[in-house]
């Protein structure tokens, strides 16, 4: 028997989930310890040696692959916990990382503050060398200029160096010179450079990115390299492969180079599980939300792929490789309720994590958090916690919420728990529109797949606000992101900067970049173990109409590539911009400009049978997983109701659940209020449908109907 195994570190729980080549599978939740991720990734392992009955050191050697997904980088942006960073560009262009676009998000905001730079203005050393806008080196590098450099970067102790010099994308040869030179003469740090981390146009976006890489560079090397050595310790001798924030996967060999591809490693994989279950019941688009702990995310999957952009941010710092669009807001079931001064109740985005965590948990929370409110409403049992893992206190958690907001609202602590239920769908409900109608998608059209372990109990508010008519309860939902891990496939994305008008674009040049690019990925990927006939190629183009800022991303074939055809891409692009913009230019005969040429090299991997968290042979009927009564709370009429509770672990497949009731796991619970219904599908998972949108119920060729994409 060998074992593959996601790992997911998120801010309250490490999520696991097991897959065996029998195709058998094992769910598995613990506390996360924030102080050292890999301590609960490492006890994580041993527990589920222990469910397994097998001693730790025989279960190690039976996991050939082990997926690992970080919240790392993203807390060290998060809490400014970084390396002490350096940074060295052209002369004259040392302002530029905190000017950035000189644009004020919110410009009417009189009080606003710009961001605080990842690398203060004294530790900003400008070289003074020059390559022009066609890659002419004007200047070269004076090294006794570097030399003095160095030494004020030892006397401040710094940990990194960004190295980012002007039009670098054009011609690197400065950018290598300097590279080379510091890591000579400072072989203890973490140094890297433009041409390494995007090589592209736009200053203001590339600076931005290696000053990323490098700030959370010396983090992500620390990190992993006490997690391959814990895994040394306890002898395991399979691999170990990190999560992308693009829904790839790479050695931590790349990941420790280039430590701004793991900003959003976590989040990544719920998108490529997402399309897993969409294609399974015949959809072509969803949108998946998860909802963790401390987060809610929402990310949108479009005739199969993941919807990708390269205008990402991460606590308002700009990172220009390519992510997986994810929306991030701050709700997640440690999400704390409280009163501003206009006396209204929010709730979010302070998080009372897993230490203290929420009252209920017993660990010295004392702010009511969205997990204390759906305890309150009836929706989670006190003594079913994760199965009983964890006792919760329904009487302190009801007293401190009234305490704390009741009584500020005039409201009981039943009131005000549904309250900050409300507030918080409303919340994420807005996530959804962030990510399905500010791009041009009417969610209406989209199945919603729900993740996280209190997911569930929000989706059917969020599905009522939105009119979305159905959602889908993975088997796995409550480590949705760790079982996506498992499909994820070796990828790596190349750009390079061809700013030409598109008429007059040269096909030796054009070709030469993509082949290039192609050889690049080809070496990248055989050291990673990847056969070439294994290797994928997506091709795609930045493209814009003359006189725009903004260009379209196009995802084109490679034989449009390889066969020049312009033509085809130049008609796709246009009704793309229509789709995404509302209008065309193309009768007006408006010229097109291409801005960059991209390539991603996908390595293709051995993939799980099945994500299913069960096997499949359930045959009891509704009768036998009956659990009982319990009081809970119904939006639709405002009060609490007698709602029966089912054991989601024991329902076979095809059975009709009628709401309001509640279907109990150990990883996770499903409210269905008075509007819904749902039905069990095969493998462990729940159709929830809306019956008032859906009177004929849930079948499967109604999921394959074309939707417009529009708006």
């Amino acid at each position: 028997m060998k074992y593959k195994l996601g790992i997911d570190v998120g801010g309250t729980f490490t999520d696991f989930f097991l897959v065996g080549n029998d195709a058998s599978s094992l769910v598995h939740k613990t506390l996360s310890t924030p102080e050292d991720s890999s301590i609960g990734f490492i006890t994580g392992i041993n527990e589920i040696a222990e469910k397994l009955n097998m001693p730790p050191e025989t279960f190690i050697e039976k996991i050939d692959t082990i997926v690992h997904g970080t919240t790392v980088a993203t807390n060290a942006m998060l809490t400014m916990k970084g390396a002490k960073t350096a940074l060295l560009t052209t002369k004259g262009f040392r302002d530029a990382l905190e000017m950035r676009r000189g644009v004020r998000e919110e410009r009417y905001n009189n009080h606003y503050l710009n961001v605080k730079p990842l690398v203060p203005r004294y530790l900003r050393f400008c070289v003074d060398e020059r390559i022009d806008a066609q890659g002419n080196s004007l200047q070269s590098i004076d090294f006794a200029e570097l030399d003095e450099i160095i030494h004020k970067i030892q006397s401040e102790n710094v940990e990194a160096v960004a190295i980012c010099l002007m039009n670098s994308y054009l011609n690197n040869e400065h950018e290598k010179q300097i590279a080379h030179y510091f890591r000579e003469a400072l072989p203890n740090l973490f140094i890297c450079a433009s041409f390494e981390v995007l090589p592209s146009i736009r200053f203001y976006e590339r600076v931005s990115t290696t000053c990323i890489n490098a700030y959370i560079g010396v983090v992500i090397d620390r990190y992993l390299q006490s997690l391959v050595s814990k895994l040394n310790n306890i002898n395991f001798n399979g691999k170990l492969m990190i999560m992308q924030s693009n829904g790839g996967i790479v050695t931590p060999e790349v990941a420790r180079k280039i430590a701004a591809v793991t900003v959003l490693s976590g989040p990544a994989a719920a998108p490529i599980a997402g399309a897993y279950y969409a294609q399974m019941l015949g959809f072509e688009h969803c949108i998946t939300m998860d909802m963790g702990g401390t987060s809610f995310d929402a990310s949108l999957v479009v005739n199969g792929k993941c919807i990708t952009s390269t205008e990402g941010e991460i606590d308002r710092h700009r990172i220009a490789l390519p992510t997986l669009d994810i929306i991030t807001i701050g709700a997640g079931g440690g999400s704390i309720g409280w009163i501003d001064k206009g006396g209204l109740l929010k709730m979010g985005p302070q998080s009372a994590g897993s230490l203290p965590g929420p009252i209920s948990y017993m660990r010295g929370g004392t702010q009511p958090a969205c997990t204390d409110a759906d305890l309150i409403l009836g929706y989670l049992d006190a003594n079913f916690f994760a199965g009983g893992k964890y006792l919760l206190n329904k009487e302190k958690t009801l007293d401190i919420t009234e305490n704390r907001l009741g009584k500020t609202l005039n409201l009981t602590a039943q009131q005000a728990a549904a309250g900050m239920y409300r507030v918080i769908n409303m919340n994420m409900a807005q996530g959804v529109r962030q990510v399905s109608v500010e791009r041009g998608y009417d969610p209406r059209e989209f199945l919603l797949i729900c993740a996280g372990g209190a997911g569930a109990i929000h989706a059917g508010e969020i599905c009522r606000e939105l009119e979305i008519p159905m959602f889908m309860v993975p088997a796995v939902a409550s480590i949705f992101c760790a079982a996506g891990m498992l499909l994820g496939d070796l990828k790596h994305d190349y750009v390079r900067s061809y700013l030409s008008n598109y008429s007059n674009i040269n096909r030796k040049q054009f070709l030469k970049l993509f082949d290039d690019m192609k050889k690049e990925a080809e070496k990248t990927l055989s050291d990673e173990g990847i056969e070439k006939s294994k290797i994928e190629y997506y091709p795609s183009l930045d493209l814009r109409y003359i006189g725009q800022f903004h260009e379209v991303p196009m995802e084109v074939e490679m034989e449009q590539i390889l066969g020049f055809k312009l033509d085809d891409i130049k008609e796709a692009f246009h009704k793309e911009h229509n789709r995404k913009y509302g209008y065309e230019l193309k009768a007006e005969g408006t010229q097109l400009e291409m801005i960059n040429v991209r390539l991603r090299a996908v390595g293709v991997t051995e993939k799980p049978d099945s994500l299913s968290s069960s096997k499949s042979t359930n045959t009891n009927l509704l009768q036998s997983a009956f659990k009982g009564m319990r009081e809970a709370y119904v939006p639709e009429v405002d009060e609490m109701q007698l709602l029966p509770v089912y054991d989601g672990d024991i329902l076979g497949e095809g059975i009709l659940i009628k709401g309001p009731a509640i279907i109990e796991q150990i990883n996770t619970t499903i409210f269905l209020s008075s509007t819904y219904h749902c039905e069990t599908i095969t493998g462990g998972s729940f159709i929830v449908y809306n019956k008032m949108l859906m009177p004929e119920g849930y079948n499967k060729k109604s999921l394959t109907r074309k939707t417009s994409n529009n708006v």
